[in-house]
């Protein structure tokens, strides 16, 4: 038997072609018409799948959250480096693919990969001796944090023309400039303080909860 000239239509399929739309061209792109042009099929086919383009990109979002590691939260390490350790790895899932931020952004919903993670989190806290409704602070403060440092660049928010920044008028910016061909680094560095300092405030709190000043 001869063998099909484009591949089998799939439900992962679509996800990685619709996650490869998002990353390159951004949310407003995506539409279920263009997408069975890059999957080579006709629109009523991808019904058989998602019912909707919002269910497509909550699968999408829920693809980029299945990236994240959850190990850290097995293997033994002390809540707090596995909440840094999480973070990072949270971030990277992220920053490889900004444009499903805003999708994520709404919290897991049904998403099964959100909820496996909400619920990593969430049982690590608690495990580790934080009150349950602390630790769902922790995991909500968590997500703003690394979310927001996902939805744009710091550094990259400068322009890279010297006369946009007149001494006159802004007398404290004169290398601002630079930032933007800094940007990466710039952003990472902010991330690991903010994340420290997070980390270490929370340290204090739960020395006074548990009593182990």
């Amino acid at each position: 038997m001869a063998r099909p000239r484009k591949p089998l239509l799939s439900t992962d399929r679509i996800v990685e072609t619709a996650q490869a739309l998002v990353d390159a061209e951004g949310l407003a792109t995506l539409s279920t018409r263009r997408l069975a042009a890059e999957l080579g099929v006709s629109g009523p086919s991808l019904y058989n799948h998602f019912r909707t383009k919002d269910q497509i990109l909550e699968a999408v979002a829920d693809s980029v959250s299945a990236q994240v590691d959850l190990s850290m939260f097995e293997d033994g390490r002390d809540w707090r480096t596995a909440l840094h350790d999480w973070a990072v790895s949270y971030r990277t899932a992220l920053r490889d693919h900004p444009n499903i931020v805003p999708v994520l952004a709404r919290g897991p919903g049904r998403r099964p990969a959100g909820l496996r993670l909400a619920d990593a989190v969430f049982g690590a806290m608690v495990g580790a001796g934080w009150p349950p409704a602390q630790a769902t602070s922790i995991g909500a403060l968590m997500r703003y944090f690394i979310m927001g440092s996902a939805l744009g660049s710091f550094a990259g928010g400068f322009v890279d023309d010297e006369t946009a920044y007149d001494p006159a008028d802004y007398p404290h910016l004169g290398q601002a400039h630079l930032l933007a061909e800094q940007q990466e680094k710039i952003d990472e560095r902010a991330f690991e303080v903010g994340l420290t300092a997070l980390l270490d405030g929370l340290v204090q709190q739960f020395q006074r909860v548990t009593g182990t000043e």
